[in-house]
């Protein structure tokens, strides 16, 4: 039970954020291994998150991996496109041998991206250890006179 925090808990995060979410998925049951060769093997996703952890200069705030997908926590939206398409970053070429080798279909990849403004979102975790957006932010009692409409206060009013 280490790492929990006991009680209810909201993400307080400064200012605007973007959430990205990106995936993966193998497409055809007698190619698995080729698929997890066009991801990028040991360059693909985990190098690219150590690589993000180690230069927090480069904007990614957090992330959460959950099986072959993973939801990414960034600063703006200038510093994810700025680390997609910077050639000295581990992303533009990878990204381009995946659509060399995966052509054929076997192998599948999505992305979701979200602005959030700030006060525009809201995130409770309950006994649990720091995760999420929690993780991404920081983790900050709930109040127990506020309810979700007040944590989202700038979208209600």
């Amino acid at each position: 039970m280490a790492g929990i925090k006991q009680g209810r808990w909201t993400a307080d995060i400064e200012g605007d954020f973007v959430v990205f979410i990106i995936g993966a998925r193998v497409n055809s049951k007698w190619h698995p291994f080729r698929s997890i060769i066009d991801l990028g093997g040991r360059r693909g996703m985990n190098y690219m998150l150590k690589y993000l952890t180690e230069h927090p200069e480069k904007g990614m705030l957090g992330y959460q991996t959950m099986g072959f997908a993973n939801v990414q926590y960034w600063r703006s939206f200038d510093h994810l496109e700025a680390f997609a398409k910077d050639t000295n970053d581990p992303h533009l070429e990878p990204w381009r041998k995946f659509w060399k080798r995966a052509k054929d279909g076997r192998t599948g990849i999505w992305h979701e991206t979200f602005l959030v403004r700030d006060g525009e979102y809201e995130a409770i975790y309950g006994n649990m250890p720091p995760r999420g957006l929690g993780k991404a932010g920081n983790l900050v009692p709930v109040a127990e006179s506020v309810g979700a409409r007040n944590r989202l206060r700038a979208a209600t009013k």
